[in-house]
C-alpha cells in the first residue's frame, strides 16, 4: 500500500498569502480598460435598439388600427400627436428619440383597411447614426421601413432605403 504525503502548510509558498500590490493595481487596470470599453459600445448598441424598437412598434401600431378597422368593418382614425396618439402608443413620445414626420394630424383608415392619408417618418437616436424610416403611401398603408439615407435633411420617401431583413 502506497501513502501519499501532504506537504506542511506553507512549504512551496511565498512567504505571504494573497496577491501583491502590483498584482492587484494591473488587475483594476485590465478591469478598468474592460469595462470602459463596454461602455463604449454598450451605449451605441442600446441607441440603435431604441430605434429599432421604437420603428417597430410605429409599424405594430399603424397595423393594429388598420385591423381593427377591418374588424369592425368601419372606417377609424389614429391621431399621430398627443394622448392616445401614434408616436405616444408607440412608446416615443417622451423618450430619448428623435422623430421627425410629415403626417398629417391623423391617420384615416377604410372599413376595408385602406389608408386614406400617408407620409413619412424617421427615427434617430443620439449616440449612434442609424436612421429608421417608415414609408406610409396611399392606400396600402406601411409600404417601407428601412433605413433613411438622407443624412439628417428633411423628411422625404425618396431617401427611405428598404432593408433586406425588413
Amino acid at each position: 500500500m502506497t501513502r501519499c504525503r501532504v506537504p506542511p502548510m506553507g512549504a512551496g509558498r511565498r512567504g505571504s498569502e494573497g496577491f501583491t500590490l502590483h498584482e492587484l493595481l494591473v488587475a483594476v487596470v485590465v478591469l478598468g480598460l474592460l469595462l470602459a470599453v463596454a461602455g463604449i459600445t454598450g451605449h451605441g448598441f442600446l441607441a440603435r435598439q431604441r430605434v429599432e424598437v421604437a420603428a417597430r412598434e410605429l409599424v405594430s401600431t399603424i397595423e393594429r388600427e388598420r385591423d381593427l378597422a377591418i374588424r369592425h368593418g368601419r372606417g377609424r382614425s389614429l391621431a399621430v400627436d398627443g394622448p392616445g396618439g401614434l408616436l405616444e402608443a408607440a412608446g416615443v413620445a417622451g423618450g430619448r428619440l428623435e422623430i421627425n414626420h410629415n403626417l398629417p394630424l391623423e391617420l384615416r383608415f377604410t372599413a376595408n383597411g385602406l389608408l386614406i392619408d400617408g407620409g413619412t417618418v424617421v427615427v434617430a437616436s443620439a449616440g449612434t447614426p442609424l436612421r429608421r424610416c417608415l414609408v406610409m403611401a396611399l392606400p396600402l398603408g406601411v409600404l417601407r421601413l428601412g433605413r433613411d439615407e438622407g443624412g439628417g435633411g428633411g423628411v422625404s420617401a425618396n431617401s427611405c432605403v428598404r432593408d433586406e431583413r425588413a
